[in-house]
């Protein structure tokens, strides 16, 4: 017999890993803070509870990817929130982006109960979502991680345990410091093409294949001349995701220039009100 899955987070990455949840059988419960944005995935065959607590009371594993680690900690520990129904039968995934502090938190909080957490933050945006290939980084203990990886293999293409709590969100930030430096030089590779007169296209397609190829160049330089700007990823979450980042490096010692010369710039795109765009829109600092 199938678990029966509680997801709460029906935005963007969530409504995606939702229908492949749905695709593969799974019995899903969910809840999102504003109700409407659960729409299209109960018309799917997802069923709607009021309150995290309500999807944790009537689900065997619980995933949540939400926007913020205050929107955990509500999601967690707030009335009704997941924690008031949670016991020893459960498994709790939270794939949101979030701080490795909460992250042990929610685990300690969690074996105090005899219930079963993880930490599973995932990278490959929107694209990655729809597809089924998220990258998703785990933190958390072995048993846990080998009764849910089934689970999360349904919109992964890879899935790792990376150490103990926390762990998953301590590799989400290595992925996000070498994100932003792979979206700073897809930028400036656009802004130096056009003002040379390169043909951009030719630029990207020869560039491409050679060493300077990543993901960011093959993913958002084709929408950013397409002027689609459409979040993927927002720029407030990439921002949020950096300053974590940053805060983490500087409780161990390190500086980190290049990472804080992006976050100012995302942070200076924020300010020209452009929060809400994907983070390709970093291109409209010059060419907006």
């Amino acid at each position: 017999m199938m678990k029966t899955i509680g997801f709460i987070g029906t935005g963007v990455m969530g409504s995606s890993m939702i229908n492949h949840l749905l695709q593969a059988g799974y019995p899903v419960n969910v809840f999102n803070r504003t109700k409407n944005k659960a729409d299209a995935v109960v018309a799917d065959g997802a069923v709607w509870y009021d309150t995290p607590g309500q999807v944790t009371k009537y689900s065997d594993v619980v995933i949540s990817i939400v926007g913020y680690p205050k929107d955990v900690e509500e999601i967690y520990f707030g009335h009704n929130g997941i924690f008031s129904e949670a016991d020893s039968h459960h498994i709790l995934i939270d794939m949101t982006t979030s701080t490795p502090s909460l992250a042990k938190k929610i685990y300690d909080f969690g074996k105090e109960k005899g219930v079963q957490t993880l930490d599973a933050p995932v990278s490959g945006g929107d694209k990655g979502a729809k597809n089924g290939t998220l990258t998703t980084m785990v933190g958390g203990d072995q048993a846990a991680f080998a009764a849910a990886k089934d689970i999360l293999d349904n919109f992964s293409s890879k899935v790792m345990l990376q150490g103990p709590a926390g762990s998953g969100q301590h590799t989400k930030m290595a992925n996000q410091i070498m994100i932003a430096g792979t979206m700073t030089g897809m930028t400036e590779l656009l802004v130096y093409a056009k003002a040379a007169g390169l043909d951009i296209e030719k630029v990207i397609e020869q560039v491409g294949s050679g060493s300077a190829g990543n993901w960011s160049l093959s993913n958002y330089a084709p929408r950013i001349l397409k002027e689609d700007y459409t979040a993927g990823f927002f720029v407030k979450h990439f921002i949020k995701d950096l300053k974590i980042a940053l805060d983490e490096a500087e409780k161990m010692n390190l500086d980190l220039p290049a990472t804080k010369l992006a976050a100012q710039l995302y942070e200076k795109l924020a300010g020209k009100g452009f929060e809400n765009d994907g983070t390709q829109a970093l291109i409209k600092l010059w060419w907006g």
